[in-house]
């Protein structure tokens, strides 16, 4: 199981500042949505002059007409990082389109498949897509699995049940996870190291509970300890 650090910060300073502290460690790290619309490649450019080795998850969640995403995806293969992900929900067809789009390429990033967002809880999901979350995550997941897709983002609770439907190798990576039990905030389906590790998970998501800290590098140290 392997550790990403979310930088969900208010500015690009202080995002470069966190890094700063860990740029010793083996993590990967998360550039989300506000972050990218604000400082853009950059800012990737900035964390890799911190540390090349860092490993980079773009976390834009694609969804869109087929053609559309995979233009997306065929111009993130020239921002330098190592994942990124797209919706499920935009279907199987868009999911193989970006694949397909990225068939050419050497040493392409992994993709993976956005499932159900662990801000949903059951009663809004099922208004929404008219299914339970655990049904729907693993259908999008086989979707996904079919598509050629290397994995999928969903809670640690549908990790398992995942790999079981499609296969042990196909990545489960998993936001809302609160090391040692912190305060859940504006997420729903929240869980520990413990249970992550317990569902199989190969990467979990941890924000908040890492550049919140007074010292983030010690947060750091024992999840990767606890790893």
């Amino acid at each position: 199981m392997q550790l990403c650090v979310a930088l969900d910060l208010p500015s690009q300073d202080e995002n470069l500042a966190l890094i700063e502290k860990l740029k010793t460690y083996p993590i990967w790290l998360k550039v989300g949505l506000r972050a990218y619309i604000r400082d853009g490649k950059p800012f990737i450019d900035a964390i890799k002059s911190i540390n090349p080795e860092f490993k980079i998850f773009l976390d834009l969640k694609l969804y869109d007409i087929p053609n559309t995403m995979a233009d997306a995806a065929e111009s993130i293969m020239g921002l330098g990082v190592d994942m990124f992900n797209v919706h499920a929900s935009a279907g199987r067809k868009a999911m193989r389109e970006v694949m397909k789009r990225l068939e050419p390429y050497e040493n392409r990033p992994l993709v993976l498949a956005v499932t159900a967002l662990t801000s949903f809880e059951e009663g809004e999901f099922s208004h929404v897509y008219e299914k339970s979350i655990a049904t729907k995550a693993d259908q999008f997941a086989e979707d996904a699995h079919e598509a050629g897709l290397d994995g999928v983002v969903c809670s640690a609770y549908e990790s398992a049940s995942i790999k079981s439907l499609t296969s042990d190798t196909f990545i489960t990576l998993t936001p809302g996870i609160r090391p040692f039990g912190e305060d859940a905030g504006d997420q729903e389906r929240v869980a520990t190291i413990e249970i992550a590790h317990n569902e199989k998970v190969n990467f979990i998501v941890v924000g908040r509970p890492i550049y919140k800290a007074a010292n983030p590098a010690e947060v750091v140290e024992k999840i990767l300890k606890s790893l």
